[in-house]
């Protein structure tokens, strides 16, 4: 069975940094490409970053530059999310992706673009 086990959500005042992991399991970690992705109430789906299978190669959203960065380690199937910078507008659910066309996740695709597996989500809220 695939699964994709967000943790590290929380509440979080503005300014501060929170991070997110991401486990998997049930398929081939280390062949992978990975994405993080959120949807707040009322917007669009919006990619935030992801990163290629090795880890060589990462697409961040123009939104979350400077923010927010990735990281994977192939040995232990953990992906991660480091938030730092917080706003109030990064309110929203963040959801892990795996199986995804990277060069899509970013820009104006990024609603569009295929998703193979999805973990279940872990709710951000940035007090101001």
């Amino acid at each position: 069975e695939i699964r994709l086990v967000e943790s590290g959500g929380g509440l979080v005042e503005a300014g501060g940094s929170l991070r997110l992991s991401c486990l998997a399991s049930g398929f081939t970690f280390s062949n992978t490409d990975m994405a993080w992705f959120r949807q707040a109430p009322g917007k669009a789906r919006e990619g935030l970053l992801c990163v290629s299978d090795t880890g060589d190669y990462t697409w961040t959203s123009d939104s979350v530059k400077g923010r927010f960065s990735i990281s994977r380690d192939n040995a232990k199937n953990i992906f991660g999310l480091q938030m730092t910078s917080l706003r109030a507008d990064d309110t929203a659910p963040y959801y892990c992706a795996a199986d995804v066309e990277c060069s899509a996740v970013v820009g104006p695709l990024t609603e569009h673009v295929m998703v193979g597996y999805w973990g279940q989500g872990t709710q951000v809220t940035v007090s101001s």
